[in-house]
């Protein structure tokens, strides 16, 4: 991966919560992005295949106003479709030597790797630009999800040198033990979109990463 596009992959990653109407979803993402978020990802599972699609272009056209970059969750033809920034996929939701493929030059491909280093081994071999990694605490997204411990992401700099992102349960209070050991994306939901002021608390997830102190050494590459 060119090194401009690992250090841009850092900071706030703001996943959509689902059920919001479009102009709510809209305003509540344009407040993320005031904020700072560096990342946005478009995550809704619902079958309405016309509505995600005008959703996706209109965040897309949002997240290009602010110079951020919009993901898709889940689905490399919309992705592909609206001309977005990239595309995450799970374990289930297609195959990531196919959709590094299939993405342009410059576009993402995040993965999710849950607990399972040997899936981040696959992910980064198949071209993943960055790995996810949880639920690093208990989530009220996926209350379901096995626990990821923190050594995922200790080793997957020093192993994989690849930008991780931490997901599940990150609230603004528990979010800074998590770049201590390595987190490059912190993936909020609730934490963020419930707040009473979205700009707010994006703005005071970015400072974390300002105010953090532990870096990558210098001789360090990705």
């Amino acid at each position: 991966m060119p090194e401009a596009v690992a250090n841009s992959l850092r900071g706030l990653y703001a996943i959509t919560p689902e059920g919001l109407p479009p102009a709510g979803l809209l305003a509540h993402v344009e407040a993320a992005l005031r904020g700072g978020a560096a990342l946005v990802q478009y995550r809704d599972k619902s079958r309405d295949s016309t509505r995600r699609a005008e959703a996706a272009r209109a965040l897309q056209r949002l997240c290009r106003q602010f110079g951020a970059r919009l993901l898709i969750n889940d689905d490399l033809a919309l992705a592909l479709a609206v001309d977005a920034d990239g595309v995450h996929l799970g374990a289930t939701d297609g195959d990531l030597l196919t959709a590094r493929q299939a993405l342009a030059r410059g576009r993402l491909l995040g993965a999710s790797c849950y607990a399972d280093f040997e899936c981040a081994r696959a992910a980064a071999a198949a071209g993943a630009d960055y790995l996810a990694f949880g639920a690093v605490y208990p989530s009220p997204t996926k209350p379901l999800a096995v626990r990821a411990p923190l050594t995922m992401f200790s080793r997957c700099r020093a192993e994989l040198r690849l930008p991780a992102c931490a997901i599940g349960g990150i609230r603004l209070d528990n979010a800074a033990p998590l770049l201590a050991v390595g987190v490059d994306l912190l993936a909020v939901i609730s934490d963020l979109f419930d707040a009473p002021d979205v700009a707010a608390r994006a703005a005071a997830y970015q400072q974390l990463f300002k105010d953090e102190t532990c870096e990558f050494p210098q001789s360090a590459t990705f």
